[in-house]
């Protein structure tokens, strides 16, 4: 088997491997039948999917008509950034509210975007917290802080 497309094929490899793991951690929920699912039922299958999925795209990756791909080297520097918006998020989320921690999230993963720009990111921020609100605060009701504490006395 050759490989032609080799970003396919660890894409598919990744697929593969995280659907496997889900599979095997959803074990340690009851099932149940399609008729009456439990709540491992649906972690379960999508984990299948998602390995099956996987499977189809590393073995497409060999296939004649896959055009050639090869792997780029790994951007530490946005990886880094992406994940350190994600924990400065959960960090300031119920200590500063919603508002900054989302602020901060866009914000910090947004620099590490190649085409970054000030007022795309600010029109960002106001929308998606707009949206947070809308759909959080208000529509599901969630408890916390929308706003820092001293700003809410």
């Amino acid at each position: 088997m050759r490989i032609r497309n080799h970003r396919d094929f660890w894409s598919g490899i990744m697929f593969l491997v995280l659907g496997v793991l889900f599979t095997i951690f959803s074990q340690a929920y009851q099932l149940g039948t399609p008729a009456r699912m439990g709540p491992g039922f649906f972690p379960t299958m999508l984990g299948v999917l998602m390995a099956l999925l996987g499977a189809a795209i590393a073995w497409r990756a060999s296939a004649p008509s896959s055009g050639s791909a090869r792997l780029e080297g790994v951007g530490w520097r946005e990886l880094f950034l992406v994940l350190a918006s994600v924990a400065v998020f959960s960090a300031t989320l119920p200590y500063l509210g919603m508002v900054v921690a989302v602020t901060l999230l866009i914000a910090i993963s947004a620099i590490a975007s190649h085409e970054f720009s000030w007022k795309e990111t600010a029109i960002s921020i106001v929308v998606l917290l707009v949206m947070s609100d809308l759909v959080f605060v208000r529509g599901l009701e969630l408890q916390f802080p929308v706003f820092p504490p001293f700003l809410s006395r």
